[in-house]
């Protein structure tokens, strides 16, 4: 478990640093770094390119170092109120018939207990959030075009409304503006180093009554050409089916061949007037990080700085694991107990965990729900073999569970001595 000088209320030592943050993109990442940004005293403003939350389907499951942000944000609560703590994970073949299944895979009397809840949610949980800080200025149609920097500031040239170019001036910038991120692009122009694999995955939000069958909270499929994940998203029926489909297809075949797949895939072989479809958007799957996560007074965190695919959740997660780092750096520059170098180490240590955790992890976790035999991948995947055997041995089961706190890393161990800051 990520353990620092961090406690839930805030208390700064006297000699605090009058400081600035940009940050672009009020996603996850954005957002949760800005409101425990401004909990600590530090003036933020958040911009983001789109008019208001994002709607499409996205990640969904808060693992722990997603729960240790959202705490010092000071949203737990609410998350926890509208979201759900998921029971069981069920591994399955493409026909829903179980592999193994993993019971309390949340873990759910730990208090990081992994959450469920859909990212626009969320989103507006900490929007309503972040209007209660006078230390907040969140501005929405405020399209980034260049960033820039000198000894004293950082700063980032923006259209807002699609008017005439303007610069804000800050201390820092922290680029959390996702895939397309424009502040890697003004860094690193289109060098942003992996691969991309060759399926597309569609994901969907639908209502179909998949209790019915027999599914649990999450229910991962294995198949070469038919993966897909099935997993409830709320309380009320709602559920993201995420499936395989060929990356050469546009998006209007996806479209046409939709509820083929839905009638091959779901249980019941339902036609559409059997579920409700809420969304769909299809995503690309990458594996990539960028060259450098600070460039002087610029940072990178989130899919701005990697990306990988979505196997495990393990691209939310490590990007609400940059944000908790990345907000420990910045706090201890404004009350003076780090200095700048601190992010120096947040650019090492962060890609160090992506490139040594974070995209073998999620590579594998891919491989083996896409390349296995479904009716030999028990005895011959090591992971779902140990997880067999966690069923039996709750020490097998504990040691498996620690794997997430490779996430994090504790910046605040690179704090001077003296007084200490407390969340």
């Amino acid at each position: 478990m990520h353990v620092s000088h961090f406690s839930s209320h805030l208390r700064i030592c006297s000699n605090s640093i009058l400081v600035k943050v940009i940050v672009v993109g009020a996603g996850p990442c954005g957002f949760s770094l800005s409101l425990v940004l401004a909990r600590a005293g530090i003036q933020v403003t958040l911009l983001d390119k789109s008019d208001t939350i994002g709607g499409q389907p996205r990640a969904a499951h808060f693992f722990p170092p997603a729960i240790q942000i959202l705490r010092r944000a000071g949203v737990l609560r609410d998350v926890r109120r509208v979201g759900f703590i998921p029971r069981n994970q069920t591994f399955r073949k493409a026909d829903g018939t179980p592999i193994v299944t993993i019971e309390d895979f949340a873990a759910s009397k730990s208090p990081d207990a992994m959450t469920v809840l859909p990212i626009d949610t969320l989103g507006k949980i900490m929007l309503s959030h972040a209007q209660k800080y006078d230390k907040i200025s969140v501005r929405w149609n405020c399209r980034v075009v260049d960033v820039g920097q000198d000894e004293n500031s950082a700063w980032v040239t923006v259209r807002e409304d699609g008017g005439p170019e303007q610069k804000i001036v800050g201390d820092f910038v922290c680029g959390c503006d996702g895939a397309t991120s424009q502040v890697r692009k003004s860094l690193f122009g289109s060098n942003f180093p992996g691969k991309t694999w060759d399926d597309q995955m569609i994901a969907t939000n639908v209502y179909y009554p998949f209790d019915e069958w027999g599914y649990d909270d999450l229910n991962p499929m294995i198949d070469p050409k038919n993966w897909h994940i099935v997993a409830r998203l709320s309380k009320d029926g709602l559920w993201r089916v995420s499936y395989r489909e060929d990356g050469q297809k546009s998006l209007r075949q996806v479209l046409n061949d939709h509820p083929a797949r839905f009638e091959q895939l779901l249980p019941g072989h339902p036609k559409p007037a059997d579920y409700t479809i809420v969304n769909l958007s299809p995503y690309r799957l990458h594996q990539r990080c960028a060259e450098k996560f600070r460039v002087g007074r610029i940072c990178l965190a989130g899919d701005a700085a990697h990306l990988c695919n979505p196997w495990g959740g393990m691209g939310l997660t490590g990007g609400f694991a940059d944000a908790l780092g990345l907000s420990e750096c910045l706090v201890g520059i404004s009350t003076g107990q780090a200095d700048q170098s601190i992010l120096e180490k947040y650019d090492e240590v962060r890609r160090s965990i992506y490139k040594g955790f974070i995209d073998p992890v999620s590579t594998r976790n891919f491989i083996r729900v896409s390349t296995s035999d479904p009716e030999t991948v028990l005895e011959k995947d090591p992971i779902l073999a140990l997880l067999a055997k966690a069923k039996k041995d709750p020490k097998i089961r504990e040691e498996f569970d620690k794997h997430i706190d490779q996430f994090c890393h504790d910046f605040t161990q690179y704090y001077s001595s003296g007084a200490q800051v407390q969340f």
